[in-house]
């Protein structure tokens, strides 16, 4: 079993891993955030990309850039995870998620598909940030390993 994570602490490393992955034809499943910019966006608004190649879905609700409030839309996020799962038993080399969050340390979210893509053999880098690191520990059961949020050293670990 091989998995690991990182606190990219909101840079796009990841998604340029996913992309250089990409380039050397390693086959990548999971989702990263997309590369999007709007001006009007808030900074915790965020659009996913279903790896390999998309769909992209918007997986917080727009309200507006004042708001305080939680803005993950779950039936976005759900939607995301539905079309994960339907690749998950596909080929790949990598699985990705850009982020362990509440919803993953809760119990929900992509926890299951994290497992079926170690079940698959398949290694397994995750995201995740201070708030949920110990909800992932606990979860990868003290396997996983911590790896700096550079591409090279995710992309050495990958390759290891």
């Amino acid at each position: 079993m091989k998995i690991a994570y990182t606190m990219p602490k909101g840079q796009l490393v990841l998604t340029e891993l996913s992309e250089k992955l990409r380039e050397q034809g390693i086959r990548t499943c999971g989702i990263v955030q997309a590369d999007t910019v709007n001006k009007d966006r808030h900074r915790c608004d965020m659009e996913v990309r279903v790896l390999p190649d998309g769909p992209d879905i918007s997986i917080t609700q727009s309200l507006g850039k004042e708001a305080s409030g939680c803005r993950l839309n779950t039936s976005a996020l759900a939607e995301a995870a539905g079309e994960v799962a339907q690749r998950v038993n596909g080929t790949y080399d990598v699985f990705i998620l850009n982020k362990f969050g509440e919803q993953e340390a809760s119990g929900g979210g992509f926890r299951d598909l994290i497992a079926q893509a170690l079940e698959n053999g398949a290694a397994v880098l995750v995201g995740t940030n201070d708030i949920n690191e110990d909800a992932f520990k606990e979860f990868s059961g003290g396997m996983a390993v911590h790896i700096p949020p550079t591409v090279s050293d995710l992309k050495a670990w990958i390759e290891s």
